[in-house]
């Protein structure tokens, strides 16, 4: 929103965190503190990577991003389309996404540098007729090193994040001004007149004619709480939980992340090396390069909250069912894979895509807007979603940003 909207608004991002740089420590060395019993609780990641935002609640630890580019710069890159929810409210994005492909390099070009476990997954999964298909990527994945470090920042800038958006803006003329976490907006007769933030020790006013709220779906209902303005309970997190197995050589540490996708009802299956449950689960005891895990990603329930007093979210008995089903499938790939039912062993359950809690419905298909808030007020984030989408919403993010962008304009 801040390229889109620089130009015809003087542009002020207010960042809660700081600028991002991408993990450049030795795994290798991680793996030798790991065995000395160092590692015991996944918040201690964030000594180490900063950017990565870490809370336990629940069943769930949650995952988010904390600095430029936000949750981006951590993600694995995907570009799915995941509007469906949007469309039955009368919302068409469709412009939306044929300028995004026209922004932002998208293909499944690394299907070139899949490791040998992953192609023979990929015909696994093809022959029980589980259709699997190529993830589509953002990025210049020809420059693809094979490194494994899609989530923790790629060292090599292959794959697109929302900081070459923001550098536009900042070209342009905007400002951005890190380690400024907003805590309210001040609303006044009727109209947003700025937020209330706590940068460099001291809380600080910041007028604004426009306000965009787009802190994250943790983040952003917190504030509106603070300012008055109510949300629902409906979070979701789209639940994240790996199904391993010992596999000499398996490599997918070294492999692109989330490299195909399986879709089934409620839940995707994809290749996937998870750091926190390798770093802090003692059941994943094999060095990282003999570990072979398939990601379940669930479309949880919407039953859930985060608020000033906390995040408060547990896994519903549908979602433990669907759970279940999806660690069968995932059981059943393995095991014809050639690996013995003994030797399978589960992740820890983590979650990076909360949202839900300020959902648009059939009334704001039109103009983005609830009426709730002021007009001079927008929420742009994973907030509005209706619910779970159970796949990665990158992609649906920007399409409803420029949605929001083009009617701010307006």
């Amino acid at each position: 929103m801040a390229k889109e909207l620089q130009g015809a608004f003087d542009v002020t991002v207010l960042e809660a965190g700081k600028e991002f740089r991408p993990f450049t420590g030795s795994l290798t060395a991680l793996e030798r503190w790991k065995k000395s019993g160092l590692f015991f609780d996944e918040r201690e990641i964030q000594l180490l990577f900063p950017a990565m935002k870490i809370r336990k609640t629940g069943d769930l630890v949650l995952v988010n991003g904390r600095g430029l580019g936000g949750t981006t710069t951590i993600s694995t890159g995907n570009a799915l389309r995941v509007d469906e929810d949007l469309k039955k409210l009368g919302i068409s994005l469709d412009g939306e996404f044929e300028e995004i492909r026209r922004e932002i390099p998208i293909s499944a070009e690394h299907e070139k540098k899949w490791t040998g476990t992953t192609r023979r997954l990929f015909g696994v999964c093809k022959e029980m007729g589980l259709l699997p298909w190529p993830t589509p990527k953002m990025g210049e994945y020809s420059r693809c090193l094979n490194c494994g470090r899609c989530v923790l920042g790629c060292p090599q800038g292959v794959k697109w994040d929302s900081r070459r958006f923001l550098n536009l803006a900042i070209a342009k003329g905007a400002h951005v001004i890190p380690g400024c976490r907003v805590a309210k907006v001040i609303i006044e007769k009727g109209l947003a007149r700025g937020v209330e933030a706590r940068h460099g020790g001291r809380k600080q006013y910041f007028e604004g004619d426009l306000i965009i709220l787009s802190a994250g779906g943790l983040e952003t209902p917190v504030i509106l709480e603070n300012s008055g303005i109510p949300c629902e309970p409906r979070l979701f997190v789209d639940p994240v939980l790996c199904v391993a197995a010992a596999w000499e050589g398996a490599g997918l540490n070294g492999d692109v992340a989330m490299p195909f996708v399986v879709e089934r009802e409620g839940y995707i299956i994809s290749p996937y090396f998870d750091y926190l449950s390798f770093f802090f689960n003692r059941r994943w005891k094999s060095p990282a390069k003999n570990i072979l895990s398939l990601m379940i990603k669930l479309a949880d329930e919407a039953q859930g909250s985060s608020s000033s007093k906390g995040v408060r979210k547990a896994l519903t008995p549908r979602d433990k069912a669907k759970l279940e089903e999806g660690v069968s499938v995932c059981s059943e790939i393995l095991r014809r894979l050639g690996v013995e039912k003994n030797q399978v062993f589960l992740g820890t359950i983590n979650a990076g895509h909360p949202g839900g809690m300020f959902p648009l419905t059939e009334r704001e298909a039109a103009s983005f807007h609830n009426p709730a808030l002021p007009k001079n007020l927008y929420v742009a984030d994973a907030s509005l979603f209706p619910q779970s989408l159970g796949r990665p919403p990158i992609l649906t993010i920007i399409a409803m940003a420029k949605r929001i962008s083009r009617l701010c304009l307006a």
